[in-house]
């Protein structure tokens, strides 16, 4: 039996109907990790899916749920074959953000896979339930046609990721031995287009943070107190004008991260940033000059203000309000210190006079980057170069967040992040959906991948 069974098998997979009957049963749980009524479900998803999808591949599977950081559980399965042998460690999130059944096409249903030509609407076909259904269907029939994997199988299978992975890191720290490995191999998030397979090794962090400026209580005539009293919706414009300015150049020193990597570059001249049906168009002149829009997206940091408000925005009224306030988010990349972003920024307003601008900081998702240059990325490309025929994309990290530092970081693993969807997937938005043409390539890019890693990987002296 060969590499080119175990990829024609996973394939079936999906043509026979297989993977579609997985896959609905799957979405039909309502995962919404940020209702805390849904706590059962969570569970149940892990006990009733995922323990026999692990149990299939010879793994022992518990459930964790004694975390003291979260309430949302863990799968936790392994399947040993010999100490010699490589270990991969298989990652993947059940949890889904809210259906948001109302702002649906009348013809869908988030619970339901729908099918609309290449189309598979429900909530989770892309993000995750389709992609670790993908890899768990691929571990599986690598280990049907082989008889065994070639390698020792770790999978961890998390319920908390859409509200920030709470307990991910802790349980990393407190089952390190247990989950050590060689390599995470995980699928998230879209590929760089529907047509082009794709490899990323991290993301870029992501750290919220709130300006506000508290001047009085309430509101007042701007007929009879106009220009005399401070308005602070003015002050907080003119605040957040000293840190990005009018093209999105991000002029805080401390929150420009380090000059790109020479192979981070090399790697970002292949890429293409928008042009699908559906994406934006991409502004001219915005954000960092000098750099190509994937340089900017990928090897660069952003300043994005999400909201913005102050007295009532939507009925208006004559008066000066008392209080204005910013959400805002730093987007970062390997390299950028931001555990002092909060003190950063109260010495920069400070020091251009807008001392009376609080700054709040939220929790940190760190940034992570596999280096473009290591013996893993190298090998990776090449069996998913061996089953498509094309060159595959190599991304040095997600422009986006992805709570990869518990393993980049905590358990110290080189990370091969291998998508199964594409940018316009409406990830987190009505109408999801995953295409069956990634689907089904990327059901193909897996089984090689894994068969590959059974039969000849990089050697664990070099990675």
């Amino acid at each position: 039996m060969s590499r080119s069974v175990a990829v024609a098998q996973s394939v079936e997979y999906l043509d026979s109907g297989a993977f579609r009957a997985d896959l609905a049963r799957r979405v039909a749980y309502p995962t919404e990790s940020r209702d805390p009524r849904r706590a059962a479900v969570l569970h149940a998803y892990l006990a009733d899916e995922m323990v026999p999808a692990a149990e299939r591949l010879g793994c022992t599977a518990r459930i964790v749920d004694d975390s003291a950081d979260t309430d949302l559980p863990f799968l936790v399965a392994h399947r040993h074959e010999a100490d010699d042998l490589p270990t991969v460690l298989v990652y993947g999130h059940a949890d889904v953000v809210m259906g948001d059944a109302e702002r649906w096409r009348p013809d869908l249903d988030p619970w339901r896979v729908d099918a609309d030509g290449e189309r598979w609407y429900g909530r989770g076909t892309a993000d995750n339930k389709g992609q670790h259904s993908v890899n768990l269907a691929a571990l599986e029939q690598v280990l049907r046609v082989r008889g065994r994997l070639g390698f020792n199988l770790k999978i961890i299978l998390e319920t908390g990721e859409e509200v920030g992975s709470p307990g991910l890191r802790e349980l990393c720290v407190r089952l390190a031995d247990e989950l050590a490995a060689d390599v995470l191999v995980a699928s998230d998030g879209p590929r760089v287009s529907a047509e082009r397979p794709t490899l990323f090794l991290g993301s870029r962090g992501a750290t919220p943070f709130t300006l506000r400026v508290d001047l009085r209580e309430g509101a007042h005539h701007s007929g009879n107190w106009g220009g005399l009293l401070r308005n602070p919706a003015t002050v907080l414009a003119n605040a957040l004008a000293t840190i990005v300015d009018g093209r999105g150049r991000i002029l805080v020193p401390a929150l420009r991260p380090p000059a790109i990597p020479d192979n981070v570059r090399a790697a970002l001249a292949d890429l293409t940033v928008g042009g699908d049906p559906g994406d934006p168009v991409i502004d001219d002149g915005w954000g960092e000059p000098g750099l190509t829009p994937a340089e900017r997206l990928v090897g660069w940091n952003t300043v994005e203000v999400l909201s913005l408000a102050a007295g009532n925005p939507d009925t208006p009224v004559g008066a000066i309000p008392g209080t204005a306030h910013a959400h805002c988010q730093l987007r970062s990349v390997v390299g950028t210190d931001v555990d002092k972003l909060e003190i950063v920024l109260r010495e920069h307003l400070a020091a251009h006079g807008f001392g009376m601008v609080d700054v709040q900081v939220g929790a940190t998702m760190r940034a992570t980057r596999t280096d473009p240059d290591d013996p893993w990325v190298r090998w990776a490309l090449a069996s998913m170069a061996a089953t498509t025929g094309t060159r595959p994309a190599l991304l040095p990290n997600l422009g986006g967040s992805i709570p990869n530092e518990a393993f980049a970081d905590v358990l110290g693993l080189v990370t091969l992040w291998i998508p199964h969807s594409y940018p316009g997937c409406s990830q987190h938005a009505p109408d999801e959906h995953l295409l069956t043409t990634v689907a089904r390539e990327g059901l193909a890019i897996m089984a090689g991948l894994f068969w590959d890693l059974g039969e000849n990987p990089p050697s664990r002296r070099q990675a």
